[in-house]
C-alpha cells in the first residue's frame, strides 16, 4: 500500500474557495482520489455539495518519506 496526499478544493458561494487535504492509503492513485473523494463529500451539507459539483480541482502526491528504507529514501541503516 501506497501512502498519498489528496487534495480536494471548490468554490464556496459564501466563503469562497475551500479546500482540505486527506491523507489516504491505496494501492493505486486512482483508489486514493475515489477514497479522498468519498470521504471529503460525506462531511458536506447538501449546498456545499451543490456548490462543489459546479468544479471540484483533484491534486493527489504520493508520500514516500514518511514510510523508513522505501526505496529512493536513504536511512540511517543504509548510510
Amino acid at each position: 500500500m501506497n501512502t498519498y496526499n489528496v487534495t480536494l478544493s471548490y468554490e464556496d458561494r459564501k466563503g469562497g474557495p475551500e479546500s482540505r487535504t486527506i491523507k489516504v492509503e491505496a494501492s493505486s492513485i486512482a483508489g486514493a482520489i475515489g477514497k479522498a473523494t468519498r470521504e471529503f463529500v460525506k462531511s458536506l451539507d447538501r449546498k456545499q455539495r451543490f456548490d462543489m459539483n459546479k468544479g471540484l480541482k483533484v491534486e493527489a502526491v504520493r508520500v514516500t518519506a514518511d514510510r523508513p528504507g522505501a526505496p529512493g529514501v536513504p536511512s540511517e541503516a543504509n548510510a
